[in-house]
């Protein structure tokens, strides 16, 4: 069998080839793959940066509408009451159990964070030793998306509801749960308990921090809730706090310092007496309040489903003006009250 003729060029030759044009540069070998990947990448790079522009362009827009106040329309009665852009709220009176004003609000909904209030109900149903050491566990971090601590973090059980209904940590809910005398596995049909004990009919849990979209209740039911919570000034008194510092007995002790998630706190024109947030993108932007008004008495303001941070603020405000400009009429004795 013939074999074909091997030729040998060494580097030197090669090189002279090169420089007169008879071999390929190696920018030369491949110039349309590398030209037609950096237009590529160029191009989705563009068109990434186009959509996030105009992303951005709608969020902007819909927080400058939904912080435009006030908001109201005529309704078939011709009464000027307000126009909510958010999916559910209520205006609740806590002493007569009177809705004063509502839109959609025996409709279930995912609550996100706003189950918080139940963890912290549950948690301290019980009369625990607040100063207690707990030691931050691995699974209480993990996937929590929201935390401040770090596992063998050594926090004490009042340093964790601080964190819990200021910084609404879901790590904190986490070993709140765990160091319970339910346990993790206890806790969160503990909670369940709870709920229907309270006449919460819309309302059921999934876990202790609300990251779960199976967190759901009716705005009606969290104004019932958190009526109910702020009878117990260790949960009210810390839902008043706009910030806190907690001080961690780790290998590495560090200061933790966090701010209210309730952006009402500190206001001159609203006065907070108990307030909880909720997000995650099932459930939209919530909030509960209890806030009281000028002329004296509180009343529970629930806003679920808001399109942005600012707006479930904003929806607050517009509920709690509206109510205050008008409470000597909407507060006012029924008259089958004043006959009673």
């Amino acid at each position: 069998m013939s074999r074909k003729p091997f030729f040998w060029i060494g580097p030197v030759a090669l090189f002279s080839l090169v420089s007169i044009g008879l071999a390929p540069t190696a920018a030369e070998a491949a110039p349309t793959k590398a030209k037609r990947s950096t237009t590529y990448s160029r191009e989705r790079s563009q068109t990434r940066k186009a959509k996030l522009a105009r992303a951005r362009a709608v969020a902007m827009a819909r927080e400058m509408a939904d912080t435009a106040l006030p908001r109201y329309r005529v309704d078939a009665s011709g009464d000027l009451v307000p126009y909510l852009r958010a999916a559910a709220a209520i205006i609740y009176n806590p002493e007569t159990n009177e809705i004063l004003w509502e839109e959609n609000a025996q409709t279930q909904r995912s609550i996100a964070s706003i189950t918080k209030m139940m963890t912290a109900t549950v948690f301290l149903e019980n009369n625990p030793d607040l100063g207690e050491q707990v030691t931050v566990a691995r699974g209480d971090v993990f996937q929590a998306s929201t935390t401040h601590l770090h596992a063998n973090d050594k926090v004490t059980a009042d340093d964790l509801l601080h964190l819990l209904l200021i910084a609404s940590d879901n790590a904190a809910a986490r070993a709140l749960a765990r160091v319970s005398p339910y346990g993790t596995e206890g806790f969160v049909p503990r909670m369940n308990e709870k709920a229907a004990e309270l006449g919460l009919e819309n309302t059921h849990y999934a876990d202790p921090s609300g990251l779960l979209s199976d967190n759901v209740s009716s705005a009606y039911d969290m104004a019932r809730l958190i009526t109910h919570i702020s009878g117990d000034e260790r949960i009210a008194s810390i839902m008043r706090m706009p910030e806190y510092t907690v001080y961690t007995k780790a290998l590495r002790p560090r200061p933790i310092t966090f701010h209210s998630t309730n952006h009402l706190l500190g206001r001159a024109d609203v006065d907070v007496r108990a307030g909880k947030t909720g997000f995650i993108s099932k459930a939209g932007y919530c909030l509960a309040t209890l806030l009281r008004l000028p002329q004296g008495p509180d009343v529970a303001v629930v806003v679920l489903g808001a399109r942005s941070n600012a707006g479930r603020f904003m929806e607050t405000q517009n509920l709690f003006n509206w109510l205050s400009s008008r409470a000597q009429t909407v507060l006012a004795p029924k008259p089958q009250q004043q006959q009673q």
